[in-house]
């Protein structure tokens, strides 16, 4: 077994689609937050929530690629990973797979020193290689290479925007590995997702993501990683949607989406269910409530 690599892939797990972890909090109207809400409020928020959740988890998942990658060009030889980057991005197949042709990457210090900091700048915007356009920046510190435990990976904003959501917050993960468990936290404060039409959300949430799998091979793309946790969003009328785990939320590298689990979801006097599916990779889930489901589709 790899162990340098199989501590490598945990990076893009821990941020794995947080859907299933958040623990939101903000002030609220304690007046407003017990009144009862219609069926179809509570299904868009739910679906709205969900959507927010994807979002974050995936800038985990370059943060963790990043990682990765500046382990591979170190293990390589290059001592300037600035120029590397931006000369052949393709080296780093990890990032590459994530980022688009518009994208600038800065690395300080540009060698194999710690702590270092990354910023993933996409500028004006543009599609990236998953389909989604993204503008802004995504700023990357790390303490040590993230596959040590103990290391701290803190990610935070610049004005950035995946299509037209605009995300802010500062989003800290830490490897809690041990006697070869791999395993990392993940907590999101100052949290906040607002989209064009006004509507939005203020959030923090908790999590703990564990490899389950691909801890025996050099990429990270085949890794595999189960997530457990909780969250509380709160909007601007006070109105708070509560999730937990009911059971483990399943993402593989390799799948944009979660693939498996259900999250239970409390919105005031309202309960409903977000089922990932069975394991196939698509961007679908089936929210539930009352006899009633409707299939949704994440970004």
């Amino acid at each position: 077994m790899n162990s340098t690599k199989n501590n490598l892939k945990l990076l893009l797990g821990a941020l794995l689609f947080l859907s299933a972890s958040i623990l939101f909090s903000c002030q609220k109207d304690n007046s407003i937050s017990n009144e009862p809400v219609a069926e179809e409020e509570a299904v868009t928020m739910s679906e709205e929530s969900a959507a927010a959740d994807a979002e974050y988890e995936e800038t985990a998942e370059i943060g963790m690629s990043v990682d990765a990658d500046l382990e591979a060009a170190a293990r390589a030889g290059h001592t300037n990973f600035g120029a590397a980057l931006n000369a052949n991005i393709d080296l780093f197949f990890d990032l590459s797979f994530r980022v688009g042709p518009c994208t600038r990457i800065t690395v300080t210090p540009n060698d194999t020193t710690y702590p270092k900091t990354v910023v993933i700048d996409y500028g004006d915007g543009c599609i990236c290689r998953d389909g989604k356009f993204r503008k802004g920046a995504i700023v990357l510190h790390y303490t040590k290479p993230l596959r040590r435990p103990g290391a701290v990976l803190t990610i935070t904003f610049r004005n950035y925007f995946v299509n037209r959501a605009h995300i802010e917050g500062k989003k800290v993960i830490t490897n809690l590995s041990a006697n070869g468990a791999l395993q990392y936290s993940v907590v999101v404060t100052g949290g906040k997702v607002t989209w064009p039409n006004g509507r939005g959300f203020s959030y923090e949430k908790t999590k703990t993501v564990t490899q389950i799998r691909g801890m025996e091979t050099a990429t990270v793309r085949d890794d595999v990683f189960s997530i457990e946790g909780r969250s509380k969003t709160t909007y601007a009328s006070g109105l708070t949607v509560t999730k937990n785990t009911e059971t483990p939320l399943i993402k593989p590298v390799a799948c944009a989406w979660i693939v498996k689990g259900i999250v239970k979801i409390k919105i005031n006097d309202r309960v409903l269910f977000l089922d990932y599916g069975n394991g196939n990779c698509d961007n679908k889930a089936i929210l539930k409530w009352n006899g009633h489901e409707r299939e949704i589709t994440l970004p």
